[in-house]
């Protein structure tokens, strides 16, 4: 009786190549992102060295921060309008240029009212700047490669606020905190020079028509909601804050409603969170933003309450961050040749074990440093593998034409998500009595939204819209 031969196991598909220029235009368009990334983390180290300068309250200058985060969540609703009107490219360049502008400005500021209106000037540029700059990507490259690019991209923004803090640091300790803005201006133009041969302009729809009233909706309501939330992760449930989040809140609702029952050219075309697919993306975007800044929210008030001090805690974070770049790296190419599902739903279930493995001794007890860094590495790289390729499926599952609407609504996804989830812990911690018990209750809360995170993550699918989701 004559054996059967074993059944050969069907070969994957080999990796699309990237061309070179495709890299080096990720590269650029990638500078951009990093920079908005590096000034959301490193103007934080700035605030008291720019009292002092100036004489001012710290109430007045906090709003180089929180007028950075309010102006950018103004202009992204309006990203993917800009983008199909004037060419995803052009909008990046003009964008990067008044980026770049404007950190000059802040760099020579006089006083502290010429600052925070040239770090709203940043921040308004920044969000319209970082989902152009994903959208030329994600139609210059296609979906069979989104894994590796995104990875790539990946790892050179997740590093801002890794190591933001101590680049930050030791400029305004050996130089000045003008010197944090300073350094945007040469990175900034020496990627425009570059972008003339690498980024295209794009294509322009000048028959598109502005939502004005969408605009005015999610223009106002976003800003609302972030500022809220953000101010009630800070510092608790104040009436003022709570009122901005609800009124926030309400708008963008009132928006989606109108938006969903548009005749044509919404400001956002939000019939795609009708795609399973696309919906499935943007969830598990949110939860993973969620889990990100609540996380570091968390830790970042959790590790000095465990003796860790300063420096020792920065530390632990850079770790958890160079985590995160380290599985970005491998994790796009996995993306690409497995699809986003499997490695999505692997990274959530690693950052709900990394993130229950905190406290593992129990309330009152602590992981050894080398151990809770160990942790921390898992976490990042939990972090990254469930995220990531969410993103990637995001883009694979929109026709190519709506792409600048997939690009802005995962970002707002993404910091919707972050800045509730910032809230959410402050509120777990609050609800769970403060101190021991508080902090099991903030890192059960986490560890419950990367599990929600992973059940999303199972309907993602590999890019591509079908013939019949092409219209």
């Amino acid at each position: 009786m004559a054996s059967r031969s074993p059944r050969a196991r069907p070969e994957r598909p080999a990796a699309v190549p990237i061309p070179a220029r495709i890299w080096w235009m990720a590269a650029v368009t990638g500078s951009g992102a990093f920079m908005a990334m590096l000034d959301s983390t490193v103007a934080n180290l700035a605030l008291e060295p720019v009292r002092s300068e100036f004489g001012t309250t710290l109430a007045l200058v906090q709003w180089v921060a929180t007028g950075y985060l309010v102006a950018g969540a103004v202009s992204l609703p309006a990203a993917a309008w800009l983008g199909d009107r004037f060419g995803h490219g052009r909008v990046w360049a003009v964008s990067l240029a008044a980026f770049t502008a404007a950190s000059a400005v802040c760099a020579l500021a006089p006083g502290p009212m010429v600052l925070i209106a040239a770090r709203a000037a940043q921040g308004l540029a920044a969000g319209a700047m970082v989902p152009a700059g994903q959208a030329v990507i994600a139609s210059e490259a296609g979906a069979e490669r989104m894994g590796r690019l995104i990875g790539a991209l990946g790892v050179v923004v997740s590093l801002g606020p890794a190591v933001g803090p101590a680049v930050g640091g030791l400029l305004v300790e050996a130089v000045s905190w003008r010197w944090v803005f300073a350094i945007n201006v040469p990175v900034g133009i020496a990627a425009l020079l570059a972008a003339r041969a690498l980024v295209p302009a794009g294509r322009a729809d000048r028959s598109r028509r502005l939502d004005l009233r969408g605009l005015l909706l999610l223009g106002t309501g976003l800003p609302l909601l972030l500022f809220g939330a953000t101010e009630v992760g800070a510092g608790g449930a104040a009436p003022l804050p709570l009122l901005a989040a609800a009124t926030g809140a309400v708008l963008v609702a009132v928006f989606a409603v109108a938006a969903v029952r548009a005749a044509s050219s919404p400001l956002l075309d939000l019939r795609l969170l009708g795609r399973p697919a696309f919906a499935a993306a943007t969830a598990t975007a949110a939860l993973t933003g969620a889990a990100m800044y609540g996380g570091l929210l968390l830790l970042a008030v959790y590790l000095p309450e465990a003796g860790r001090g300063g420096t020792e805690a920065g530390m632990l974070l850079l770790a958890m961050g160079l985590g995160s770049a380290a599985a970005l790296y491998a994790g796009g190419a996995l993306t690409d040749r497995r699809g986003p599902r499997a490695v999505s739903v692997v990274g959530a279930v690693l950052l709900a074990a990394a993130t229950a493995a905190v406290l593992l001794p129990g309330p009152e007890g602590a992981l050894s440093t080398a151990a809770l860094a160990v942790v921390l590495v898992v976490r990042g790289a939990g972090m990254a593998l469930a995220q990531m390729p969410a993103v990637t499926a995001a883009y694979g599952a929109v026709p190519p034409g709506r792409v600048g609407d997939a690009a802005t609504l995962v970002n707002i996804s993404q910091r919707v998500g972050g800045a509730l989830g910032a809230a959410g812990v402050v509120l777990a911690v609050v609800a769970g009595g403060g101190g021991p018990r508080g902090y099991v209750v903030g890192f059960t809360a986490l560890t419950a939204v990367a599990l929600l995170a992973g059940l999303t993550a199972t309907a993602l699918r590999r890019g591509g819209a079908g013939p019949s989701e092409r219209d």
